[in-house]
């Protein structure tokens, strides 16, 4: 049976991006997001490519819903990206819980339902679950005292992984990426790096909100990442960080100016640094799935360049 890919937040960046790796990968997936526009889907895919996407309008707090999306469809993959990110559970904790939390909750119980045709669950975790006071190169095996709402979920998430597990037999594999960067990433605390990125495509300048040492992940190598992770879950509920660059803003920036030189000098950013160790272990992910990809830092930003110049 051909596969079919079920991807919740299809809409977001890392999202968007999924949806064209699982394009190139042969498949017609389907779209599950009530995030409205396609923009981002737009920006990394061509009209006949986006042809092949079956977008639904999808709500993964509402269990019976998601149910008859993937029996209608026939979905054999889940990958469960829907989130809302640090400013938006900030604003409203209720909303944020209901869909970060539950929504995962739901998809999981979808998935155990479904064990004969999907064989798990793969989804975003985040480098959030991490404190700022955590040892750097923060351990693989995870956080404890996130401080931020989006993060205490992410750890919540991870611990329903791990039961679905032990009580119903459901594998899963996460990804935490960091200071994920590339086209159609427009928000969340971490977004402002390619919001310089796409200013220097026009020549302006910008102002980072944030400085200091991170690591960054090349969002298409993420989705490719993901992709990867559904064809190889086959059992046990890891959380997995994704193994990007650890570079300074001084880095990033050299890079966006090498990139687009008549920015040079435009591009200001703050001393302070994200609230989350500078670099984070990476060593479970290949061992779970395979070699990935890892784009450099400098050839990351430069495409990322590029694709805002033309469109």
């Amino acid at each position: 049976m051909a596969e079919r890919t079920l991807v919740t937040g299809a809409l977001g960046c890392i999202g968007a991006w999924t949806i064209r790796a699982l394009l190139d990968d042969g498949e017609e997936p389907v779209g599950y997001d009530l995030g409205g526009s396609r923009h981002r889907l737009e920006l990394v895919t061509t009209p006949d490519e986006l042809g092949r996407v079956e977008l639904v309008d999808g709500d993964v707090t509402d269990l019976d819903a998601l149910e008859r999306v993937i029996d209608e469809r026939g979905i054999t993959r889940v990958i469960h990206l829907a989130a809302l990110q640090v400013p938006f559970c900030k604003a409203d904790p209720a909303l944020g819980a209901r869909v970060n939390v539950v929504g995962t909750v739901n998809v999981f119980e979808a998935v155990k339902r479904r064990l004969d045709r999907i064989p798990g669950v793969v989804y975003a975790s985040s480098a959030a679950v991490f404190a700022p006071d955590d040892p750097s190169p923060a351990p693989e095996t995870g956080g404890t005292r996130p401080m931020t709402h989006y993060g205490v979920y992410k750890l919540a998430n991870e611990g329903t992984a791990r039961i679905y597990w032990a009580d119903d037999g459901v594998p899963s594999i996460a990804l935490r990426p960091f200071v994920v960067y590339g086209p159609g990433r427009d928000q969340g605390i971490t977004s402002t790096p390619t919001q310089a990125m796409e200013a220097a495509a026009r020549g302006e300048g910008f102002e980072i909100t944030f400085g200091g040492t991170a690591q960054y992940d090349y969002a298409p190598d993420v989705a490719l990442a993901l992709v990867q992770a559904s064809r190889a879950v086959s059992e046990g509920a890891g959380a997995f960080t994704f193994p990007g660059v650890t570079a300074s803003m001084d880095e990033v920036v050299a890079a966006i100016e090498a990139a687009a030189p008549g920015v040079a000098g435009k591009i200001t950013w703050p001393d302070e640094a994200l609230p989350f160790p500078a670099e984070l272990e990476h060593e479970g992910l290949e061992a779970a799935i395979g070699p990935i990809r890892k784009t450099p830092l400098a050839g990351g930003v430069r495409e990322t360049v590029e694709v805002f110049s033309r469109r």
